[in-house]
């Protein structure tokens, strides 16, 4: 069989860019060197191109090629790595669909919707067992989202969020009126929508899903620990700050209903690939609660998919060529 050329697409427009880079150079690390011809695809705003030994190499957009020593290099697929926009929204997946090159993430509908967290918890809500928190929509728009109706609608403390936000950043916990309009422009800075939502006290869990052999699989779930207050962008990426175990501390019964709604979720929004999905288990209860999902979630040596997969005793490798080959 002769080896398949895949274009592993890093980087993207956002501040999460480093963070994309890194999971990039695991997934190549790790692939099967003997299967795969690895290219590393670096997008930005200004261009798109392979770093090669000899220099960068600008990719043809009409087919999604490379020209490497003369020679014309199309992909038999596309790993798409980056986190926030164009590889998390629909906007790469949109023009994987109209090339034809399949590719690893959920298709351009999904990617969309679940890039906005509101429209969301609107399509998971209803599932049994599992919980959303109250919540408000704002509108940048809109300029009635005044503070005394968001007091009066919902409970403190309040998360205030980007609504297409990721990593957390523009993110606040807000104890009382007072911090409401600093926290509603921090966030209104990232994004033109934002959520306001109820605190959910209780354990933090994550939880990979992915098709496998074309059977859906639910990775143990690992449980997040952080010593601030929430887990924010410093909390996720500065080492010490929080502390992962997986497989996260749960009964046989808890894991059982966690694998059901995860899988209910992972069909209701019709997922592809591996997906990563954050929920709460309230405090004093056996009661799960959805925070998000994550499309393209991060892919570096210790992000939590890879964490999950070795804890299933699988090979990170092996799990992602199995993302292509079920792909393709």
């Amino acid at each position: 069989m002769s080896k398949r050329n895949i274009a592993l697409l890093a980087g993207g427009f956002t501040g999460e860019y480093e963070v994309s880079v890194n999971s990039a150079q695991n997934i190549k690390n790790n692939l099967d060197a003997s299967k795969y011809n690895v290219y590393t695809v670096f997008v930005t705003r200004d261009s798109w191109f392979y770093d090669s030994p000899d220099g960068k190499i600008e990719v043809d957009k009409n087919d999604f090629s490379l020209t490497v020593k003369g020679e014309k290099i199309k992909f038999d697929f596309a790993f798409i790595t980056i986190h926030g926009t164009p590889g998390e929204d629909g906007k790469l997946q949109g023009y994987f669909e109209m090339l034809d090159i399949p590719y690893n993430t959920c298709d351009a509908t999904t990617s969309a919707i679940t890039m906005n967290k509101a429209y969301t918890k609107a399509i998971v809500h209803g599932i049994h067992h599992l919980n959303t928190a109250r919540s408000m929509q704002l509108f940048k728009s809109d300029d009635r989202h005044d503070v005394a109706s968001v007091a009066a609608s919902l409970r403190f403390p309040l998360f205030i969020k980007p609504n297409n936000g990721g990593s957390s950043v523009g993110m606040s916990k807000v104890y009382n009126v007072a911090g409401l309009p600093e926290a509603l422009e921090k966030a209104f800075h990232e994004d033109d929508q934002i959520l306001v939502e109820e605190f959910i006290k209780g354990r933090e869990f994550s939880i990979g899903v992915a098709r496998l052999n074309g059977k859906i699989t639910v990775l143990p779930a690992t449980e997040i620990i952080s010593s601030k207050d929430f887990f924010d962008y410093e909390a996720k990426y500065t080492p010490g700050v929080s502390q992962e175990i997986t497989p996260g501390r749960l009964t046989d019964e808890e894991n059982e209903r966690i694998a059901n709604i995860v899988t209910e979720v992972y069909l209701r929004l019709n997922c592809k690939g591996m997906v990563r999905i954050d929920f709460i288990l309230l405090e004093d209860t056996a009661e799960f609660y959805f925070i998000e999902i994550n499309t393209t979630p991060g892919q570096s040596a210790n992000s939590l998919i890879p964490q999950q997969v070795r804890a299933a005793g699988m090979n990170v490798g092996e799990f992602y060529g199995e993302l292509i080959e079920g792909a393709i």
